[in-house]
């Protein structure tokens, strides 16, 4: 079952166009990434998906129900990128009310175990007058998923967090994801989305250009490869051969310390120079690609 499915969405303020048609499947159980920059259009995307603004044209359905966030929203739990609480009461407090709220009100045991699932048990009984912006975010994240909803949005989950906070929350990502749940995330962190992601898509002014996994992603933007084969020590004979061999199979051919780097049109061509070195009983210690990474690829585009 697909879990968010849109059709040329679209949403305009007069003349300017914000999102221009976007066609979107995303399947039940992916922790999908959201990626753009300032201005790109995902707050306006995301706020058409949750209800908060109508698409000026175009279709949406969220867990195969189409056109109304209402009959759904009991399914769904959002974590917006700046969460405002209510300062007279405790984080405990809050996911009562919310639970509530939500039409599934529940128990102390359930709030505790969502408190500590975000790394706030210790603080249940605090009011949110007193709590950091670091840990309103955590109370964020609880708040979108006391009641237990089967898609979550979370926007910018981990920003102003410590680095044990995110690799908390990393973690929940990934115990939500084992469960069966739908992440669709925003984060500006792109070794985060790197991390948790299953398939990221990449915004720029008002559309969706690639989609993929990490790897579709790379394929796609990968033009060549930078390989360094570490070896075992060889003879001027062997090294002259090898260097002119390589020479005519890749380009800025370096050589230093029982060590060469090359650079390869496709990742095919990695075996033939493995083969070339145990052809002349040069042994392999260590063959390292240098690929794109997530920020390389959205930079680009």
């Amino acid at each position: 079952m697909t879990a968010i499915e849109t059709n040329q969405l679209r949403k305009a303020y007069g003349a300017h166009q914000v999102v221009k048609g976007i066609d979107l499947v995303i399947e039940k159980g992916e922790v999908f990434g959201f990626l753009g920059r300032n201005g790109a259009g995902k707050s306006t995307f995301i706020n058409m998906l949750t209800g908060i603004i109508r698409p000026t044209s175009g279709t949406f359905s969220l867990l195969g129900v189409h056109g109304s966030v209402e009959k759904v929203k009991k399914r769904v739990g959002v974590m917006p990128d700046y969460s405002t609480f209510y300062e007279s009461l405790t984080a405990f407090d809050h996911l009562k009310f919310l639970s509530a709220l939500s039409g599934k009100p529940t128990g102390k045991q359930h709030c505790m175990a969502v408190l500590r699932s975000v790394g706030l048990d210790g603080h249940a009984h605090v009011k949110t007058s007193k709590f950091s912006f670091g840990m309103k975010k955590k109370l964020g994240i609880a708040q979108a998923i006391i009641h237990d909803p089967e898609l979550i949005f979370l926007d910018e989950p981990t920003s102003g967090l410590d680095a044990e906070s995110v690799l908390h929350i990393h973690k929940l990502i990934h115990d939500l994801k084992m469960r069966g749940k739908t992440i669709f995330m925003t984060s500006h962190n792109l070794d985060e989305v790197e991390k948790v992601c299953t398939r990221i898509a990449i915004m720029k002014e008002g559309k969706v250009g690639k989609i993929g996994t990490m790897e579709e992603l790379r394929t796609f933007y990968r033009s060549t490869l930078t390989v360094t084969v570490k070896h075992s020590p060889m003879s001027k004979g062997d090294q002259h051969t090898m260097m002119e061999w390589l020479q005519s199979v890749g380009t800025d051919v370096s050589a230093a310390d029982s060590q060469v780097t090359l650079t390869l049109d496709h990742e095919k061509k990695i075996a033939e120079v493995i083969r070339a070195f145990n052809q002349k009983k040069i042994d392999v210690y260590r063959v390292s690609v240098d690929e794109p990474s997530l920020e390389e690829i959205f930079l680009e585009e």
